[in-house]
């Protein structure tokens, strides 16, 4: 087999790979990436959904977790991985 045989050979299995990449890949590192930015950005007052449901507006933040204000007098500890969007 010469070089051009093995090339046409792998040829198959290179296009897997880069269909791959682009279809599952990029667009995944492109979700973490804007939730990073979007963990990173939260500030006090932000009202916010939590990954069980949880509507709060922050109260306060730490490097690990926020707090939240769920009603009146009732303040809830989350951790930042744990918050799922912001609504304003």
């Amino acid at each position: 087999m010469g070089a051009g045989g093995l090339i046409s050979l792998f040829m198959p299995f290179i296009i897997v790979a880069v269909v791959f990449y682009f279809m599952l890949l990029r667009p995944q590192q492109k979700q973490q990436k804007q939730r990073k930015e979007m963990l990173d950005s939260l500030k006090k007052g932000d009202r916010i959904i939590t990954i069980g449901g949880i509507y709060g507006e922050i109260t306060a933040l730490k490097e690990d977790y926020v707090t939240i204000k769920v009603a009146d007098k009732v303040e809830i500890k989350v951790s930042r991985s744990g918050i799922n969007s912001v609504l304003n």
